[in-house]
């Protein structure tokens, strides 16, 4: 099966600290600011493992935690805990697309200690997701076989790249003792083994228009001429504002193909506009909704931490919301996290317009990716899932397999609990 050339890609470990071969470091707790400057101090790390991300996620006690070899802080990582239920005393501990770590040694040397500590603690597991990829699929790769019918699974075609990084800590992780836990659609509880991601490090946006479809370009086309507008905006201050307002705290108009140079704010309005769609959105598709007071304290905590860490991008036609977004920075990593958009007006093509102008941002950030997150493997053309991965082949890019989330039993009856009662209610 031919397929298209391989798009340049950054780094493929793609959040490391320096390179600790032989070290042997030990874990103990940090402050949020150590954290923190910990993270700006890297290239890019996952904004879920950011010390304001477990402010975030309010129903968990969050702690953030160092690695040290001798005085030197050399690894971090966000832990989120949370009971068993009737169990208070125990908790599931929690690294999401983490930790922070040099995943290219002897893995054991970091995960150890970090297992000692939580377990002492009253941790009945640990759950975490290494944020390392495995196989990396081309645009082309995929079209292909979503074409072909014998072709079901991404997993049915060779990777055009390998990262021996990723099978080498996936091999260890198993023979430690760690239990896979990624499900075989690609969706579940957690977050999801297989992404599809546009490298952005070295390109100009000539060449990411050339990278995507046909029809990718044409309704970025459409968009403009049916003058879609999209605006930008970020939390001022780490506060949410009641209306539009003045002196940077209202939403920036633009073009649709335009920037938000300066930086807005979000308004509660706004926010109000986004999450009303958002509902829209998750009636017609049936999923099930986060509240507005999340988003309001996502906005809020996460711009606290740094004010170009979110953005809200809202796409308007004729005064109409038709599309909204939301993007996430941590150093040169972007994140397109949410998305909302209405069932009228479609053709005016909204979606496009947003995810064109987050790209263009993301690049004018500096970023080395735009992280379209989760894909289900499934190339099947009668799987439902599928119509979400020709989306988001259409920007170009490349699907990415990671090395998935795995769980370590700390307390095995415990854990043996736990699994059964996440079986019982459907994870």
């Amino acid at each position: 099966m031919a397929y298209s050339e391989p798009v340049p890609t950054a780094d493929t470990t793609r959040s490391h600290p320096a390179r600790t071969a032989g070290v042997h470091p030990t874990v103990r707790p940090i402050s949020a600011a150590e954290h923190l400057a910990f993270v700006r101090a890297q290239r890019s790390v996952s904004f879920l493992q950011t010390p304001a991300w477990g402010r975030v996620k309010t129903e968990w006690r969050s702690e953030s935690l160092g690695w040290y070899d001798g005085p030197r802080l050399v690894g971090a990582g966000l832990v989120l805990h949370r009971p068993v239920p009737r169990l208070q005393r125990y908790t599931l501990a929690y690294l999401p697309e983490g930790p922070v770590i040099d995943w290219t040694g002897d893995i054991a040397a970091w995960l150890d200690p970090l297992a000692a500590y939580l377990k002492a603690r009253g941790a009945f597991a640990i759950r975490l997701g290494p944020p390392v990829r495995t196989d990396v699929w081309s645009a082309g790769q995929v079209k292909e076989g979503i074409a072909d019918a014998g072709t079901r699974r991404l997993t049915d075609i060779n990777a055009y790249r390998t990262d021996p990084v990723g099978a080498r800590v996936a091999g260890r992780l198993r023979d430690a003792g760690w239990l896979p836990q990624s499900p075989e659609d690609g969706f579940g509880v957690g977050h999801p083994q297989f992404k599809y991601e546009v490298p952005l490090a070295g390109r100009t946006e000539d060449d990411l228009l050339k990278g995507m479809n046909q029809l990718w370009r044409r309704n970025i086309r459409k968009a403009t001429k049916e003058g879609v507008e999209v605006t930008a905006g970020r939390v001022a201050g780490g506060q949410v504002t009641d209306g539009r307002g003045t002196g940077g705290q209202g939403t920036t108009r633009r073009g649709m193909t335009g920037r938000d140079a300066d930086g807005q704010g979000v308004s509660g309005e706004d926010l109000h506009a986004f999450h009303d769609l958002y509902v829209h959105t998750a009636e017609r598709d049936r999923f099930t909704p986060r509240p507005l007071r999340y988003f309001e304290t996502m906005f809020a905590v996460l711009g606290a931490e740094d004010p170009e860490r979110v953005r809200l991008y809202l796409a308007r036609h004729r005064g109409d919301l038709v599309a909204a977004t939301v993007m996430v920075r941590v150093g040169t990593h972007a994140v397109y996290a949410y998305g909302a958009s209405s069932t009228e007006k479609r053709e005016v093509r909204g979606s496009n317009a947003c995810q064109w102008a987050m790209i263009r941002d993301a690049l004018a950030a500096g970023c080395d990716v735009y992280d379209l997150r989760g894909i289900t493997p499934t190339l099947d053309a009668d799987d439902p899932h599928v119509g979400l991965v020709q989306f988001k082949v259409g920007t170009g890019g490349q699907a990415v397999r990671y090395v998935g989330e795995w769980d370590l039993p700390l307390r095995p009856l415990v854990y043996r609990t736990f699994d059964l009662y996440m079986k019982r209610r459907g994870r």
